[in-house]
């Protein structure tokens, strides 16, 4: 059967159009041994993004030195995470983004002065970034930016921390941030409003009294949620749908099924223009469950 050229060429650029607003996904390593290598992470095939995860002391209103806490797979202070340098190289050469993330849940971290997120951002820089150190953690290898996932201490300086590192990056740094489902974020709403954020992975997980998350059989509260955070967040950041990898990753509750994510959930989200994808908590739960793997190509 002849096709008529004009139908062909328009074919096409649907095609073409699906496959270049198709979303992301990523997804944090580093706090649970089982999870594997970072390398072989992403050579699964399985995710744009990498968060290395965390830098979970810093500041705390002494000038505390940022430590590297990457669980059981490594000492930064005998020098042995080092060996991730040759894994972040390939990583990027496989065209995955993998950035440094601050904070996590334990609360051994604040920011309490303007000088306190400068001295900050000048660590971040000499020791992950384009910067030099005798002390580089992580061996040679500049990552790709920086992840804020803040979810303890106060919501100060933040926004000090975003700037004083764009202007360290000159624009080269990815930055990143996971705040809570509740709009506007308790730590991160006033670094959000910069604009200088790439991507946000709204954690929709792990608050139920806020009521902005799943609940079995009904999406209709995070369905609300991401709305607020799909019209608040300012370009050019885009919105992703943080999610747990397995029930296990989530104690207090927003666990979606992946079949129930993909017919149900995903429709639902997808028409947001600044729609950017799925972050999945952790690598360990998602390798042992095959999450994203169930999600290939439905993201």
């Amino acid at each position: 059967m002849a096709h008529h050229p004009l139908l062909v060429a328009a074919s096409f650029l649907a095609a073409f159009a699906a496959v270049s607003s198709a979303g992301k996904v990523a997804v944090y390593w580093g706090q649970r041994g089982e999870e594997g290598t970072l390398a072989d992470t992403c050579a699964s095939g399985l995710y744009n993004f990498v968060n290395i995860a965390f830098v979970s002391a810093f500041g705390n209103g002494g000038g505390q030195p940022p430590v590297l806490n990457l669980a059981n797979h490594c000492s930064p202070a005998a020098g042995t995470c080092a060996v991730f340098s040759s894994d972040i190289r390939s990583c990027q050469a496989s065209d995955v983004k993998v950035l440094i993330s601050l904070g996590g849940a334990k609360p051994t971290y604040s920011l309490t002065s303007a000088e306190e997120a400068r001295g900050l951002a000048d660590y971040l820089w000499d020791n992950f970034l384009g910067g030099t150190s005798a002390s580089r953690p992580l061996g040679d290898a500049v990552l790709d930016g920086v992840d804020f996932d803040i979810e303890q201490g106060g919501g100060d300086h933040y926004d000090e921390l975003a700037r004083a590192l764009s202007s360290r990056c000159n624009g080269a740094c990815l930055l990143t941030a996971a705040p809570q489902c509740p709009y506007p974020d308790a730590h991160l709403g006033e670094a959000i409003k910069t604009g200088l954020f790439s991507h946000v992975w709204v954690q929709f997980y792990n608050n139920p009294m806020a009521k902005c998350q799943y609940a079995p059989g009904d999406a209709s509260d995070l369905e609300d949620a991401w709305a607020r955070w799909t019209a608040g967040v300012p370009p050019p950041a885009d919105v992703f749908l943080g999610l747990p990898a397995a029930e296990s990753a989530a104690d207090n509750g927003g666990y979606i099924d992946a079949d129930t994510l993909k017919s149900q959930v995903l429709p639902a989200v997808r028409g947001a223009a600044n729609y950017g994808g799925v972050m999945l908590w952790d690598r360990a739960r998602d390798a042992a469950s095959g999450y994203s793997s169930s999600l290939r190509g439905n993201v």
